[in-house]
């Protein structure tokens, strides 16, 4: 198996630099795109942009042109306020350098080798929407990364998955001064499932996890809500 020269490793420290120094929400990275993008073209791969119908997803393929493949999963979206709080200029690297690893040997691949570029990992689902639209029809296999907190390296067959809920409640709306007890406040249902989700903690396995945020919790101060969210 090939190896990263010393000009491709330095270049891939600086592409996880300026990927963490420019963070972007999903399905809105394209400064992280496009310098993935133009560091594979300078390496000599072509790079399909805009795949599957999304602005800032790509791909590249080294090996047999047709049949299968293998693929290596770039990441790079942030999160908002924290940025890359989960590494995923760190992701992006590692799965672009092992491509770069495996065009190295490009002779002795039996099987090609992609990497796709996947947007809105942390909100919004853009490998779905790939596979949706045939990205990952003639993948056989996927591949990424996801760095340690403790900085240790390893081999994990599973990780934890995601399910998103959004829950409302109804009530009626009433002037909080004048006329409260004419109204059933929403936003009362919101906070007492908080209150019933933190006792449920304590009982959950170690690897489950629930978050959430209100995301509506009412229009006015002087108004009981007749309507609040949580996600």
């Amino acid at each position: 198996m090939g190896t990263l020269t010393t000009a491709q490793a330095d270049g891939l420290v600086a592409l996880s630099r300026d990927i963490h120094g420019h963070p972007e929400l999903a399905y809105q990275e394209r400064h992280a795109a496009g310098a993935i993008a133009d560091f594979l073209e300078r390496a000599g791969h072509r790079v399909e942009r805009r795949i599957g119908g999304l602005e800032t997803a790509f791909r590249a393929r080294v090996g047999p042109t047709e049949g299968p493949a293998v693929a290596l999963l770039a990441e790079y979206d942030a999160l908002p306020e924290v940025g890359h709080g989960c590494g995923h200029n760190l992701i992006a690297i590692s799965n672009v350098g092992a491509y770069l690893v495996a065009a190295a040997s490009v002779s002795r691949l039996e099987v090609a080798v992609e990497v796709i570029g996947t947007p809105a990992e942390e909100n919004g689902g853009g490998k779905i929407d790939l596979l949706r639209e045939g990205v990952f029809d003639r993948i056989v296999a996927v591949l990424s990364s996801h760095p340690d907190s403790q900085g240790g390296w390893g081999v994990s067959g599973t990780g934890l998955g995601v399910v998103g809920k959004r829950v409302a409640f109804t009530g009626v709306a009433s002037h909080a001064g004048s006329a409260p007890e004419k109204g059933r406040n929403a936003l009362n249902a919101v906070i007492r499932l908080f209150v019933g989700v933190d006792g449920w903690r304590q009982q959950l396995e170690a690897d489950s996890r629930v978050h959430g945020v209100i995301s509506d919790g009412g229009k006015a101060m002087n108004v009981v809500p007749a309507r609040a969210e949580a996600i």
